[in-house]
């Protein structure tokens, strides 16, 4: 079967929740037998996410190939089965750099390079690429209709909806259809002009949907279908939910997919949303709740932990009990004390980049393991674990991190330069390294110590796991944190990288310079996560 395509747009205002919106109608065509994939196309100008503030942004979604990507690919993964790739996410800074890379090598012999064709050209290429081999490619343009960054992509996108035809190609335009409460009504204007931004280009949904603040009338669904152009049917509503994991049933019920399925003629059976009904059971059964503390630097913007705060989420389901995130900000550990962290049933310390709040980890690391606290360590959040035992265990005054101390006496932490990826192939980076791209990035091989706590957790000798960091553990400090009583329990591929350590006197205490958050979905959860939680719980009932 040939590949079909679902175009989807945005308009009115932007974080409407294209992605979710997405991610849960792949769900149910998932369900429905079909193979999904699903792509993200960002109008902004830089070349991938990577070097981007997590505040402005959000986290940086790393998938299995290495790609450093939208957190929207995230959202994708947690709710569809397939892995996203690096071809299912790139920015109009991608198409610009590659373009303007091939026209200076000659291979435009001499041609005036124009948004069209060239541009549009290249955006097609890799949104037809990034569909081979599935059934259903669902592609998302970020970005509000009517803003000037996205006209390219919107331009492809009519473009390709006239090449593949009516029946490989539909366009989804997702909307906001305020509630006033002065005049008690919702109102559908804005849907209106939306709409007629995006057919003043040249397209015209063929599904309207209707985000709102409550269920959108009857009557109101019709004149937003005869203002529009849209059947009546396809003008969906989205009223908001308390848990995003309910949308997939959402959309079901007003027969969202079965429109889907209709427009191109595909004969498959009803969708099975069973294990999404045990995923809401599991939200809606909880046996008790645990207050885990978030020691971070980004805490602005919730969003810069996104896959972190899910993962927790995902392992409260698991253990049944509601996980209550709290967000502490590093420096102000560093300016009021560790007081803040005395009511929390455990500490989570994720990644993070640059100097600003360290201490104030290092310190959290530090109460957790004199107080007995649960602890995970994520990447930078290993890092300090592994500092905060140098300077306090071991007796090396002064250890750091070359990241933060160049000069340090005992630099535990510093920049590797070389190191294998999953291929075998040898990677290299330098401290001249342009900051995008050179980090050890990726899904990668991890080799668990028998007889370790890790391993029980995830009850195998090997798993894989995701990374993203330039700095690792200085091989010429193991031995001596080891006789320290620091457990080294996880290796890389080579063995010759730390991965995990754990504090071998402490009822639970992990960190790992991976990233576990990026693999865990609400239907499996994560066993690191799971474990975590399951300690935080236990530690919460005997301290009560």
């Amino acid at each position: 079967m040939s590949t079909k395509f679902i175009f989807v747009t945005g308009g009115v205002v932007s974080s409407l929740g294209k992605g979710i919106a997405a991610a849960s109608l792949a769900a149910i065509l998932e369900a429905r037998g079909l193979n999904v994939t699903i792509l993200k196309l960002d109008p902004y100008i830089n070349v991938d996410p990577g070097t981007m503030s997590p505040i402005q942004h959000g986290e940086v979604f790393v998938t299995e190939d290495g790609a450093e990507t939208d957190l929207d690919l995230g959202h994708y993964e947690r709710f569809i089965r397939t892995k996203m790739t690096s071809r299912n996410n790139f920015t109009q800074g991608r198409v610009f750099e590659d373009v303007l890379r091939r026209e200076r090598k000659g291979e435009y012999l001499g041609a005036t390079i124009q948004v069209i064709p060239h541009i549009t050209n290249d955006i097609k290429r890799r949104v037809l690429e990034g569909a081979e081999g599935h059934d259903i490619a669902i592609v998302e343009i970020g970005g509000t209709v009517g803003d000037i960054e996205s006209q390219p992509f919107l331009e492809a996108i009519r473009q390709l909806g006239t090449e593949l035809g009516r029946e490989h190609a539909l366009f989804m335009h997702l909307t906001l259809v305020p509630f006033l409460g002065a005049a008690g009504e919702v109102k559908t204007k804005p849907t209106q002009h939306s709409v007629k931004e995006l057919r003043s280009i040249g397209i015209q949904p063929d599904i309207l949907v209707c985000r709102s603040n409550c269920k959108l009338p009857a009557n109101e669904r019709a004149k937003i279908a005869l203002f529009t152009n849209v059947e009546e049917k396809a003008v969906i509503s989205l009223q908001d939910v308390d848990s995003i994991y309910k949308i997939p049933a959402l959309l079901k019920s007003q027969e969202l997919d079965d429109l889907v399925c209709r427009r191109f003629y595909l004969d498959v059976p009803e969708a099975d949303l069973a294990e999404w009904e045990q995923v809401l059971y599991q939200e809606s059964n909880p046996t008790g709740e645990v207050t885990i503390g978030m020691v971070g630097k980004y805490i602005e913007l919730p969003d810069a932990y996104k896959s972190v705060n899910e993962a927790l989420k995902h392992a409260g389901l698991k253990n049944r009990v509601t996980v209550n995130i709290e967000y502490v900000d590093s420096q102000d550990i560093e300016s009021k004390g560790t007081e803040l962290l005395d009511h929390l049933d455990a500490i989570l310390v994720p990644g993070g980049f640059g100097n600003r709040g360290v201490e104030g980890k290092i310190l959290a690391a530090k109460y957790a393991r004199e107080n007995k606290v649960p602890y995970l360590g994520i990447c930078l959040g290993m890092q300090v674990a592994l500092i905060e035992y140098a300077r306090n265990v071991a007796g090396l005054e002064g250890a750091n991190s070359t990241e933060f101390d160049a000069k340090s006496p005992h630099p535990v932490v510093g920049l590797i330069t070389e190191w294998l990826d999953a291929d075998g192939n040898v990677e290299t980076r330098t401290e001249e390294s342009d900051l995008g791209g050179t980090m050890r990035l990726g899904a990668q091989l991890c080799h668990l110590k028998e007889g370790s706590k890790v391993r029980d957790v995830y009850g195998n000798a090997e798993i894989t796991e995701r990374h993203r960091h330039r700095y690792e553990v200085n091989n010429h400090y193991v031995e001596r944190l080891e006789q320290a009583g620091l457990a080294f329990t996880g290796l890389s591929e080579d063995k010759k990288l730390v991965e995990i350590i754990e504090n071998k006197d402490h009822p639970w205490f992990i960190a790992a310079q991976f990233h576990p958050e990026f693999t865990s979905t609400p239907r499996d959860g994560h066993p690191l996560f799971e474990g975590f939680v399951a300690a935080a719980f236990s530690y919460q009932k005997a301290d009560s």
